[in-house]
C-alpha cells in the first residue's frame, strides 16, 4: 500500500494505536481505517493474512470485512 500511516492515523484511537504498532512488529501493514457506528476501525494487512483492530484496540485475526475494489 503506498499511503502513509500518518494519513490514517489521527483516526485511530490511542488503543488502536497501540494494537496497530504490535502488529507492525509482526509485518502488518495498516491499509485503511473504516469508520463505523460505534467507533473506527482499522484493517490491517501481511500477506495474505489480514487483522482488524476496534476502538478499544482489541484485535481480530480473523475479521470479516469486505474489501471493496
Amino acid at each position: 500500500m503506498d499511503k502513509d500511516i500518518h494519513f490514517f492515523w489521527d483516526d485511530l484511537s490511542l488503543a488502536q494505536k497501540f494494537s496497530v504498532a504490535e502488529l507492525q512488529r509482526f509485518g502488518y501493514d495498516l491499509l485503511f481505517v473504516r469508520h463505523i457506528a460505534n467507533g473506527s476501525l482499522a484493517v490491517l494487512a501481511a500477506g495474505s493474512k489480514m487483522a482488524a483492530i476496534d476502538v478499544d484496540g482489541q484485535i481480530d485475526t480473523e475479521p470479516r470485512v469486505v474489501l471493496r475494489h
